[in-house]
């Protein structure tokens, strides 16, 4: 089962008070990660359901995901949990993260963090394939981030 810890930042420009409207707009956030599909508010802020498409070497990947927040400091930080499955390819996928808003010289530091695992098909792509795919959606989560929110040099 491959599973691994994440942890990135990124400084930018905007204040916590300008990012944190930005951060918690679960569509234009999910709209920055191509393998996010179409998200349906459950109730705001607190459950949503979304469906994960993507191709794994030679499975194509169509998971059915449900998202709740599982603490919330308004204007600071967020935690969520995340899982999901596809049952064509026999596969879970399994989320704890949080993402967190840290005051800085003249803007913010956006932190996210947290663990991601595997389960079934795709997991016996391995755990490198598997990390080059996490890697990638944070890659875009992060430069869509800098984009909307000026990133500091």
């Amino acid at each position: 089962m491959p599973s691994a810890e994440f942890s990135r930042e990124i400084d930018v420009d905007a204040a916590p008070e300008a990012c944190w409207p930005v951060l918690i707009d679960v569509d234009k956030v999910a709209s920055w990660v191509s393998i996010v599909g179409d998200v349906e508010e459950i109730e705001h802020l607190a459950r949503y359901r979304t469906v994960l498409i993507d191709r794994f070497g030679p499975f194509k990947l169509k998971a059915d995901v449900d998202v709740e927040v599982t603490d919330l400091e308004e204007g600071k930080r967020v935690r969520f949990h995340a899982s999901g499955t596809d049952r064509q390819v026999n596969s879970t996928i399994d989320v704890e993260a949080e993402l967190r808003l840290e005051p800085g010289d003249g803007g913010t530091r956006i932190v996210v963090s947290g663990r991601y695992s595997v389960i079934g098909t795709v997991a016996t792509m391995g755990a490198g394939t598997i990390q080059k795919k996490a890697d990638t959606i944070l890659e875009e989560f992060f430069g869509a981030a800098a984009a909307e929110l000026g990133a500091l040099s």
